[in-house]
């Protein structure tokens, strides 16, 4: 590491368990909107064990961020980003518009300037004759599964699934749902008990491994910090792509795997594929393991008992590869190891879409898919600064967070009781167009000041080779 980069950062603690600044109560939310932004951003410097110099020059755009809602969703946008660039050795402070269009980026993305189709029509909030439930049906499986579940035919529409579930009651459903292999919740109000809990857990958390062999040499020796970095991406749908877009923005060779029985809607990975390479692999192979010995970190963004069954969770990759970075992610938290989650069905469990509901009665949602977001940029955080502390301490590290704990923290910081209006601006700076094998694409720009993203790559086209 070089001395120029080593001196933007101080460590704030070491081992396992970080000693940091705890000046604060994780269990206590702050009082004002003023002080949410300086709340949060202690609260990361602490998990991750750095502080980067400049850290308290964070305060006064975080509000400026075009993400109207209750809740503080643009200062959890704002300090989500910058957080990654403060780490990653960025001083300039991100721009709001920038970052709500990048938190937004499926409603610009085109292709040859026709918009994907995001959502599926079984996707979605539904009352039934004692609350509401929230579906999520955007993958030909799980929308199998929930026609299976409430015999429903292959040409049944959205209001066919409306007149079933109307007479049936919240829980019956998410239950049958359920054992079909489906994705439903119950829309809940929130649980300040269960979200003041999961508070006193860190936001993102860092451990590291029993090893303690000396890694040098890996990152901040070429132009960007990530130059030279190889990253085995295992993720898919936001949260986990945003996280490896990010470490490919700053440098990293990313390599994205997925099984070749599931397939990827093309769009979803062009709307965060930029900078991978993207191939099809069973991770049972020798071809797979020998990819893992290559590998400086690999993110994992899959169920952690599908992953267990594969022998590819954290526990087996650093038992071993003990100098690996290993970074998981999942929907619930890792005391819920066979459930499986998108932003949208914990915003409907958490309480979320009840606190964002626009009269009281139906279901609200945040202004962009929030949860999914701001875990991939600090879960990226987590990951350069474990890279940055691996040369000092030496040893591999663990990095994990997770939808709900970010939806806990939301749910902790000040919010307003009606959303401000929104502000329009001029999306033109803040979209980018490429060329993709013929097609045309437009997509945001990063959030990240300063850079600029190289093209994503079809969907499986790559070889699955470093």
């Amino acid at each position: 590491m070089s001395n120029a980069i080593r001196s933007h950062f101080s460590q704030t603690g070491s081992g396992n368990h970080l000693d940091g600044p705890e000046s604060y109560d994780r269990s206590v939310p702050p009082t004002s909107p003023s002080d949410t932004a300086s709340t949060l951003l202690e609260r990361v410097w602490t998990d991750i064990g750095l502080r980067p110099h400049g850290a308290d020059d964070h305060l006064g755009a975080a509000g400026e961020t075009p993400l109207p809602s209750r809740l503080a969703t643009a200062e959890l946008a704002w300090c989500s980003v910058r957080a990654v660039g403060l780490v990653s050795g960025i001083r300039t402070p991100p721009d709001g518009d920038r970052i709500a269009m990048s938190y937004r980026s499926d409603r610009v993305l085109t292709i040859d300037r026709a918009a994907p189709t995001v959502w599926a029509p079984l996707s979605g909030f539904w009352q039934t004759a004692d609350g509401w439930i929230r579906t999520h049906a955007n993958y030909p499986h799980h929308a199998a599964a929930l026609r299976g579940a409430l015999s429903l035919r292959d040409e049944s529409t959205a209001r066919d699934l409306e007149r079933i579930v109307g007479d049936r009651r919240s829980d019956e459903v998410v239950a049958a749902v359920a054992d079909a292999g489906g994705l439903a919740v119950r829309v809940l109000p929130e649980q300040p008990a269960v979200d003041r809990a999961l508070r006193r857990s860190p936001l993102v958390e860092l451990e590291r491994s029993r090893d303690r062999s000396r890694v040098t040499g890996r990152i901040g020796s070429g132009a960007r910090p990530l130059d030279g970095i190889r990253v085995l991406d295992l993720t898919r749908v936001i949260a986990g792509p945003v996280c490896t877009r990010t470490l490919a923005l700053l440098g990293a060779d990313v390599l994205r795997l997925d099984p070749p029985h599931l397939p990827e809607p093309e769009w979803q990975h062009f709307d965060t594929g930029h900078g991978k390479r993207s191939a099809l692999l069973d991770a049972r192979t020798e071809h797979f393991r020998a990819l893992l010995d290559h590998a400086d970190v690999v993110v994992l963004g899959y169920r952690s008992s599908s992953l267990a069954r594969l022998g590819v969770a954290a526990d087996d990759l650093l038992a071993r590869h003990p100098s690996l970075v290993v970074a998981e992610l999942s929907a619930w938290g890792c005391d819920r190891p066979e459930r499986a989650g998108f932003d949208s069905l914990v915003q409907a469990e958490s309480g979320i879409a009840v606190v964002e509901s626009p009269d009281g009665v139906r279901p609200g949602v945040l202004p962009a898919q929030a949860l999914d977001h701001s875990a991939g940029y600090l879960l990226a955080a987590g990951v350069i600064a474990a890279l940055r502390r691996q040369e000092d301490e030496g040893g591999g590290f663990r990095i994990s967070t997770s939808l709900r704990r970010v939806a806990a923290e939301l749910l902790g910081m000040a919010r307003q009781d009606e959303p401000q209006p929104a502000r329009e601006f001029d999306t033109a700076p803040h979209v980018a167009t490429f060329d993709v094998d013929g097609l045309r694409l437009t997509t945001a720009r990063p959030a990240l000041p300063g850079l600029e993203f190289a093209a994503p790559r079809r969907w499986s086209r790559d070889q699955p080779r470093w």
